[in-house]
């Protein structure tokens, strides 16, 4: 485990626990702060988390330690080498230390894939789906956009939810009597509560979701059947996404594998594209 990033290392540690909520959220905050965790006080973690210190505790139990000081100390056994409390970091400048976070969670999602079960089966779930609805709002919105734009080149019904509201459930049903299967989100902080609410929804009309969120302890693990992590940048005033869009971009690679048309799909594209002068060369 020594030589996997902060991250992956606090995932393997919360893996396979029956957490609650509330012990979600602090797993959650620790992903998040991978490169911190090791070194903050209960008290510390808990206003990270917006929990009570005694949450913290109990958090720790629930992992198997005698308390809070028994897990930071195996958090701080487990670090590289020479880790320490800032770990370096003020020799760069909050631009540079935003970047290396990200790269950090490129890192993390690389080893996550090195393992391709998920990714195939997800692309597998999502071109089997006629129609597929890609669902994602506020932060999020732009990932299913992104996502939606790059899979209606080979998919042959998307449909992007990008909009909340009380037409998101009508959208669903019409995807599901339309023949839809699965339904793919992009979850991202802070996690609107409708995007809870219509996972769980689509879930109860048959749909099988798949999520690519912030974390495995994401408000919407608890409605996927299928959920990929990867990491957003916390460095600056607005979160970065670098991770999850590439992800996204993996999981079109592997719905592509999945669609025996889609290169026919993409070269039919490029025809009318060159035949309507769609791009400067």
């Amino acid at each position: 485990m020594s030589g996997s990033s902060p991250a992956a290392r606090l995932q393997q540690l919360f893996e396979g626990r029956r957490l609650t909520p509330t012990q979600r959220r602090i797993a959650h905050s620790m992903v998040r702060r991978a490169g911190d965790a090791p070194f903050l006080s209960s008290v510390e973690l808990a206003e990270l988390a917006g929990v009570s210190q005694p949450s913290v505790t109990r958090f720790a139990v629930a992992l198997g330690f005698d308390g809070y000081p028994a897990l930071r100390r195996h958090l701080r056994e487990v670090s590289p080498a020479g880790a320490a409390e800032g770990g370096g970091d003020d020799t760069y400048n909050e631009y540079q230390q935003a970047v290396l976070g990200e790269i950090e969670n490129l890192r993390h999602l690389a080893e996550l894939l090195a393992d391709p079960g998920p990714v195939e089966r997800a692309g597998r779930l999502l071109a089997a789906s006629r129609p597929l609805p890609v669902l994602g709002l506020r932060a999020a919105s732009s990932q299913a956009r992104g996502f939606g734009y790059f899979a209606a080149k080979v998919h042959p019904d998307v449909r992007v939810l990008d909009e909340g509201g009380s037409m998101l459930h009508d959208r669903i049903d019409v995807a599901r009597r339309a023949g839809a299967t699965a339904l793919i989100c992009f979850a991202l902080p802070r996690h609107p509560r409708e995007v809870v609410d219509a996972l769980a929804y689509a879930r109860e009309q048959g749909l099988t979701v798949v999520s690519v969120a912030d974390s495995a302890f994401a408000p919407v693990a608890a409605h996927s059947d299928l959920l990929i992590p990867a990491a957003v940048g916390t460095g600056l005033a607005f979160d970065t996404a670098c991770a999850p869009m590439l992800l996204g971009r993996v999981l079109l690679e592997s719905m592509c594998d999945a669609l025996p048309d889609a290169q026919a799909r993409l070269e039919e594209f490029d025809a009318r594209a060159a035949a309507r002068s769609l791009f400067v060369e």
